[in-house]
């Protein structure tokens, strides 16, 4: 048990007995070692400055001095008369060149400096009393005396401190003794007393006991309370009792209830285990519908009243670019911007409960126009009113309704033109038939025009010379070039018309390609002044598209084709960076895709949806017939099973893309 345990084990009496010896303790060891150290101060400060003062008064004296300084001997001679005096500690004389000329030291040996000049810093570092006195010679320099105070206090002053401190402790001693015994007859008995009575009332355990009444201190307060809590004990004792019969009835009813809650708690077990297993399967049919919910193509969004998220499904998050955890409970035109525009109609679904559809919206999704049917379902149930938004890609779609639109038009129209050839046919043949006979009877070459001259008296010279007066060759070499460029229309409506029936044989794609650029850089006159080979021909072939089944000369001419759209398309632009076609081939499994990109004016949206409409042309009247996309969209896609299909920016040029098949198509079925 240690120190501190066992005095706090002590008594209340012995504690404070203890305490008050500490205390007289002490005082006596504090006002002793002040006395001590007032004493010492004093000496220090005054007793033994005064005297090294007074010392130093007599060595520097003219006459005592130059005695002193005249050798080593009476230099030692001086101080050895100083040995007696107890308050000198040390002292020090040098010559008049600084130098050490005898020392004086009282007890242990002290580390003096040699010479005058380390006085000064010796000094600094010595915590004894020191002074240095000047001894004058007459046309001489000085010497110097160093006196050191000693430190210690007189033994006679430590025997009468000790004997003072002896006497003071006696009395100390008698006066303890005497509050001792008051305090064992103020405090410790009637503690003891207080500790007896509740001593028996826990052994006997009769609270009808109580406490005498003492002084009216802190003692006499505890023993009245002590008399107070035993008489709420003995009040709550008889509460207890007729409590605790009134428990044993109650223990009587517990049992039964207890036997009721037992079978009561095995109810409630088994349902919390159909419950558990109800809501196991919940959430497995949850997660299951989360599953569907994220794995479906459509974005769907759950929103409630207030036009907050509430459901949001993976395609949601790759459309708008915003996670799952950012959108839930957000304002959804925050979590998906897009549909600021259409809040109006998602309020009218909410608060109507009517369906509503917007039929098409082209937004941009990775730098490319996509298009996107919105419906807005109305939601209820026991959770409040909401709305229910699917956004479905249709971009697809739209490409292959326009795709369908534009292959019926051209079956369509591929019925009219043949209709249409055929009626023009025979009197585009008159006219040509007749054109070349009026020069045939005009010449003077053939036996009958000229009997039939002579017969009428006419001269085929005159008449062929009036003619060429009158310019009518030349109105015969409108009428013949006109006919041919009508013989040329029929021609291309009756091809456009036709199913081919031609085989599809393997050709070297890109030597066929650089067969059409020979051919476009030959026949390419579209003004004067325009060089079809000014213009870049960049080609990008993938080494992997070589052969490829098709009708070597109808694609042939399908490249024609774009190629002189696209110089045309470049000369008309005039842009600041030179002309650039780029011929691209890559291998896009089950295609082989073939691209014409230029550089010129682009075409407008309006332009495009009715570019490959037979008879459509933006040229003047007379420059185009509006047979040439249309006829070359029907070669790919009626006589090889293909596509075509054009992608624009207008300011930035177009791209036209042909898609082959890689595999030889089934024949097509007569139309």
């Amino acid at each position: 048990m240690t120190l501190r345990q066992r005095l706090e084990n002590l008594p209340v009496g012995r504690k404070l007995l203890i305490a008050l010896l500490v205390l007289l303790a002490a005082v006596l060891l504090v006002s002793n070692l002040t006395f001590i150290s007032a004493a010492y101060w004093i000496s220090r400060q005054s007793v033994a400055p005064q005297a090294m003062h007074t010392i130093g008064e007599l060595f520097a004296s003219e006459a005592l001095s130059t005695q002193v300084l005249a050798s080593t001997d009476a230099a030692d001679a001086a101080l050895r008369r100083l040995d007696g005096y107890s308050p000198l500690r040390a002292a020090v004389i040098y010559d008049a060149s600084g130098n050490q000329l005898a020392q004086l030291q009282r007890g242990e040996r002290l580390r003096l400096p040699e010479r005058l000049d380390d006085v000064a810093a010796w000094r600094a570092g010595e915590i004894r009393a020191s002074l240095l006195v000047e001894l004058p010679q007459p046309d001489e320099r000085p010497g110097h005396l160093l006196l050191v105070a000693s430190s210690e206090l007189p033994g006679a002053f430590y025997t009468g401190t000790l004997t003072a401190s002896v006497a003071i402790l006696l009395a100390s001693l008698l006066l303890w003794l005497l509050v001792a015994r008051q305090i064992r007859l103020l405090i410790t008995r009637p503690i003891r007393e207080l500790e007896a009575l509740s001593r028996q009332v826990t052994r006997d355990e009769d609270y009808s006991l109580r406490a005498l009444p003492k002084n009216q201190d802190e003692i006499g307060r505890l023993a009245d309370a002590f008399n107070t809590m035993l008489s709420r004990m003995q009040a709550r004792e008889q509460q207890l009792k007729r409590a605790r019969d009134d428990a044993q009835d109650a223990f009587d009813q517990a049992r039964g209830l207890a036997e009721e809650t037992r079978t009561s708690n095995r109810r409630l077990e088994l349902e919390v285990q159909v419950r558990s297993k109800i809501e196991k399967k919940l959430t497995g049919f949850q997660n299951y519908l989360n599953s569907i919910i994220d794995s479906m193509p459509s974005a769907l969004i759950a929103l409630d009243e207030q036009l907050y998220v509430t459901q949001w499904n993976q395609e949601a998050s790759v459309l708008s670019g915003t996670p799952l955890d950012e959108a839930l409970n957000q304002p959804v035109f925050i979590a998906f911007e897009p549909l600021k525009p259409f809040l109006a109609q998602i309020r009218h679904t909410s608060e109507r409960q009517q369906v509503q559809k917007i039929e098409r919206v082209t937004w941009r999704r990775n730098d490319e126009l996509r298009h996107y049917a919105l419906t807005f379902y109305p939601l209820m149930g026991g959770g409040g009113r909401g709305v229910v938004i699917r956004i479905d890609d249709i971009t697809q779609r739209i490409n292959m309704e326009e795709m369908m639109v534009q292959s019926e038009k051209m079956l369509s129209v591929g019925g009219l033109a043949a209709g249409m050839a055929h009626e023009i046919n025979n009197p585009l043949g008159a006219i040509l038939h007749n054109a070349q006979n009026i020069r045939r009877r005009l010449s003077a070459d053939l036996e009958r025009n000229r009997e039939a001259a002579a017969e009428t008296g006419v001269s085929l010279e005159a008449v062929n010379l009036y003619l060429l007066k009158r310019e009518v060759p030349q109105l015969l070499d409108g009428i013949q070039q006109a006919g041919s460029r009508a013989a040329k229309i029929v021609s291309h409506m009756l091809n456009f018309s036709r199913m081919s029936n031609r085989q599809l044989a393997d050709c070297q794609l890109p030597l066929l390609i650089d067969q059409a650029l020979e051919i476009a850089g030959n026949d390419f006159a579209l003004v004067e002044g325009f060089d079809f080979k000014s213009i870049e021909i960049v080609r990008d072939f993938d080494p992997q598209v070589d052969r490829v089944p098709c009708i070597g000369n109808e694609l042939e001419q399908v490249l024609l084709n774009l190629l002189k759209n696209a110089a045309q398309a470049i000369h008309q632009h005039c842009g600041a960076e030179p002309g650039r076609i780029i011929l691209r081939t890559r291998l896009n499994p089950p295609w082989a895709e073939i691209q014409v990109e230029d550089n010129g004016g682009g075409i407008p949206e309006a332009v495009r949806k009715r570019i490959f409409e037979p008879f459509f042309t933006t040229k003047e009247v007379g420059q185009g017939t509006g047979l040439g996309l249309s006829v070359s969209y029907f070669i790919i896609t009626n006589n090889h099973q293909g596509q075509m299909e054009v992608q624009c920016q207008p300011g930035y040029g177009s791209t036209f893309t042909l898609r082959l098949p890689l595999a030889t198509p089934v024949e097509p079925a007569n139309a």
